[in-house]
């Protein structure tokens, strides 16, 4: 039995929410994940996850194993780490790339730390919401969300953010408030296009385990989310927005939120997260400097936002 390989499926598949989400983590299929799992419970002679149909949620035994395991990995890739590099320390150029609202919300309150751990690197930070060439614009590691995901990249899941739609008091006082992600076609949204494709960045739900994108009707449209915020707050109609944009909005009242319950005779639909990904374009790239940002922006995340098994 590779004792490691089964934990490190139970950590994905508690991560993800469910056996398929943590399958795709992994690159595995569904069934070698339940298998491992299965593994694992037989050694462990408990049940960690009850799992029917349609639900899966953490028994009191795996909460427990999990709180203990979850941070296996992290600490082997440390160790790794200590003996890899050459002085013990990361040092040279360390060059990063997110989109630009990952990077101004997120990474940048995160950088000052992170380089007084490791005064030796020198930290170049690209926001840009085009396609990026990790080869060609010597690029160490990118921060990407889904839509961005690319063949060849290594990329691994990091975190689960979530969108909250929201809007002004003012616009719900002239417009009313919808009740449910179907209403939203009776109302303007104001959408993100993908710079990258010209897409439309979807707004997806999910209720009783299915997943639907919410029908627009008269629409605004940017490819600056901080603009879609701003216009938001001037009572320009509903907006999704990561948690980390909305927070403050929210906060303060210029924004409240939608659809936070369900309505009579309407089951509740919850928004689709944002998933995190950090990626290299190969295994060679993963060089102490990678390893050491990858470690500490997934500490960092998993405080903030922490993946937990859906009951």
């Amino acid at each position: 039995m590779n004792l490691l390989g089964s934990i490190r499926s139970f950590i994905k598949v508690v991560e993800a929410g469910s056996i398929a989400g943590g399958a795709r983590t992994l690159g595995l299929s569904a069934a070698a994940v339940s298998q491992n799992i299965a593994r694992l419970e037989a050694h462990l002679q408990v049940r960690l996850l009850a799992r029917t149909t349609r639900s899966m949620a953490l028994t009191p035994n795996g909460r427990a194993y999990y709180d203990k395991v979850r941070h296996v990995e992290r600490d082997l890739e440390l160790a790794q780490l200590a003996v890899t590099a050459d002085d013990g320390e990361p040092q040279g150029r360390l060059c990063i790339s997110s989109s630009s609202a990952f990077a101004r919300y997120v990474l940048a309150p995160l950088m000052p730390a992170f380089n007084l751990r490791y005064p030796q690197l020198s930290i170049e930070l690209l926001t840009s919401d085009r396609r990026v060439d990790h080869a060609r614009e010597s690029i160490d590691v990118s921060v990407r969300i889904t839509p961005q995901l690319e063949d060849g990249l290594l990329a691994r899941h990091v975190a689960q953010i979530p969108f909250i739609c929201c809007a002004a008091p003012a616009y719900l006082e002239r417009a009313g408030r919808p009740g449910t992600p179907e209403a939203l076609k009776g109302h303007r949204c104001l959408v993100f296009r993908y710079p990258v494709d010209g897409r439309f960045l979807r707004w997806g739900f999910v209720r009783d385990g299915l997943r639907f994108d919410a029908e627009f009707g008269d629409v605004s449209i940017s490819d600056d989310i901080d603009v879609l915020a701003q216009m938001a707050v001037m009572g320009g109609g509903i907006v999704r927005l990561a948690e980390f944009v909305a927070r403050p909005y929210l906060e303060n009242g210029q924004l409240v939120p939608l659809f936070e319950y369900a309505q009579p005779h309407q089951a509740y639909a919850q928004t689709s997260p944002m998933d995190i990904y950090l990626c290299v374009a190969d295994r060679s790239a993963l060089t102490p400097k990678v390893r050491a940002f990858m470690a500490y922006v997934e500490d960092c995340l998993a405080q903030a936002w922490r993946v937990r098994a859906r009951a």
